[in-house]
């Protein structure tokens, strides 16, 4: 460990090989910081936190401060950070409610200034949280969802992997696995084409997303009968993890904004399309 002697770290903290530990910095007793993790100056690592390897936590950072609630728990929980993270200035991070809970991070995020991941949130991996992107407690981000700037998300919401959300949204149902928020109005306008590109996605896989896009939001059904043809059309490929995702909701998930008056392009399935789903659904 190399610590700057203006760093105060408690001998009762597990610090690992290759630490640094900037000036004016705090670690408290009961923390684990594994190897090759980077602390610049005035980051606070408080009681109850564990940061993997090789994470990079920038000036006045805060991990593992007590959880904002009216009910203060006497015996808070844990915050639990993976690796390879890049936690940027004035990020904010809270310990669970319960004691044997803990607030989860996984590896490889960027989380920009200001962000705020309150008590008992799960962040997946390779996330992009832009700077001012808040979440209530008991939020879940999946795997390579993008929070743009200032994003706020209502407490207990989901946010399915490869979502991206506009800036300034404010989401308050589940955000299905796949798609794009619009900020403004904090509806979906389609899928993150751009995002499953990026992460590999086929032409097929992204067809296959597109016909499931389409029951969910433009086939006019109801929503058993959305999720018996998701059930029945998508048994595997990246599709099926909208079956599983909207069986689980109890939120509901965000709607799709509306088209504008004179668009020409036929949005819903045709009513052939529709009868053969249903008779497919049994």
């Amino acid at each position: 460990m190399n610590a700057h002697p203006l760093a105060v770290v408690s001998p009762l903290a597990r610090i690992g090989q290759g630490v640094e530990i900037g000036p004016f910095c705090v670690v408290e007793p009961g923390v684990t910081i594994g190897d090759g993790c980077k602390l610049e100056s005035r980051v606070v690592i408080k009681a109850g936190t564990t940061l993997g390897s090789n994470n990079l936590v920038f000036e006045g950072a805060v991990i593992g401060g007590l959880p904002q609630h009216v009910n203060m728990p006497e015996q808070p929980g844990r915050v639990v950070i993976g690796s390879g993270n890049v936690i940027r200035e004035n990020v904010t991070i809270h310990r669970a409610m319960e004691a044997d809970e803990a607030t989860v991070v996984g590896d490889n995020n960027l989380l920009m200034v200001n962000v705020h991941i309150a008590h008992d949130c799960r962040v997946g991996n390779n996330t992009i949280f832009a700077n001012n992107a808040m979440l209530a407690g008991h939020v879940t981000v999946a795997d390579r969802a993008y929070l743009s700037g200032a994003v706020a998300v209502h407490q207990f919401t989901r946010i399915g992997t490869l979502a991206m959300v506009g800036g300034q949204g404010h989401i308050s149902k589940d955000v299905p696995p796949y798609v794009t928020v619009d900020g403004l109005s904090s509806l979906v306008v389609g899928l993150n084409q751009i995002g499953l590109r990026r992460a590999g996605f086929s032409s097929a896989d992204i067809r296959q997303l597109k016909e499931a896009y389409r029951v969910i939001y433009r086939s006019g059904l109801t929503w058993s009968e959305i999720l018996a043809l998701l059930d029945a059309e998508f048994q595997d490929g990246p599709a099926r993890h909208f079956c599983q995702f909207l069986a689980t909701t109890t939120r509901g998930i965000l709607p799709e904004r509306r088209p504008p008056a004179a668009a020409t392009v036929k949005l819903p399935l045709s009513e052939q399309r529709v009868e053969k789903l249903r008779v497919r659904a049994g």
